[in-house]
């Protein structure tokens, strides 16, 4: 007779190894189903341990996701300034590296939380706040130094400006799934760079 998927054999995993276990399963069953759909019973399935593992630690499939996503190994690690000593450069750099964390199950668990912002406003803000806002500061940043430089005009450093680049990204990777380099390259030369210069 066929196993039953919640009749696996549970792996023997703890501390580190468990846990990153749970936030892969998590970003993963997130990735493939929706907000709504997702439950501490589906995440231990796939993760291959008992429920009674993830009650202990997070008190909602929300809580869990925040914390995976946050995960330095599995979610999305810390921003760093490129700093290729050009503002298109720069702009590549970090814009290229973003659109390449959306093809991974971290970046594919975005999908979900975006589409489904209405009925999570709340997950959908904190999301918003650990995913995009981070790199929107380290924008604003490049936007500042190439202003003195004097590659950028000073007005045009701005954090609805540096919103530009990662929303035109995570829009672009909505419609039509992986970015492509020549997309990230068109939207720094026909966007960014058009609206940033003197």
């Amino acid at each position: 007779m066929a196993t039953e998927p919640d009749e696996l054999p549970r792996a023997r995993r703890r501390g580190a190894a468990l846990t990153r276990a749970i936030f892969e399963a998590t970003l993963a069953e997130l990735a493939e189903s929706s907000v709504d759909q997702l439950t501490f019973d589906k995440i231990a399935i796939r993760a291959r341990t008992g429920k009674a593992a993830l009650y202990r630690r997070w008190r909602s499939p929300a809580e869990l996701v925040l914390a995976a996503l946050a995960d330095p190994e599995v979610g999305f690690t810390e921003t760093t300034p490129p700093a290729t000593g050009s503002l298109r450069g720069d702009l590549l750099a970090l814009l290229t590296k973003f659109a390449r964390a959306l093809d991974e199950p971290h970046g594919r668990a975005l999908r979900p939380l975006m589409t489904q912002r209405d009925r999570h406003p709340q997950l959908y803000a904190q999301v918003w706040e650990l995913v995009v806002q981070p790199r929107q500061r380290l924008l604003t940043d490049l936007l500042r130094a190439a202003a003195e430089r004097g590659e950028v005009r000073a007005d045009a450093v701005t954090a609805r400006v540096a919103g530009v680049g990662p929303r035109l990204v995570i829009a672009t990777h909505m419609d039509i799934g992986t970015v492509p380099a020549t997309e990230v390259e068109a939207i720094v030369d026909e966007v960014l760079l058009p609206l940033l210069r003197p």
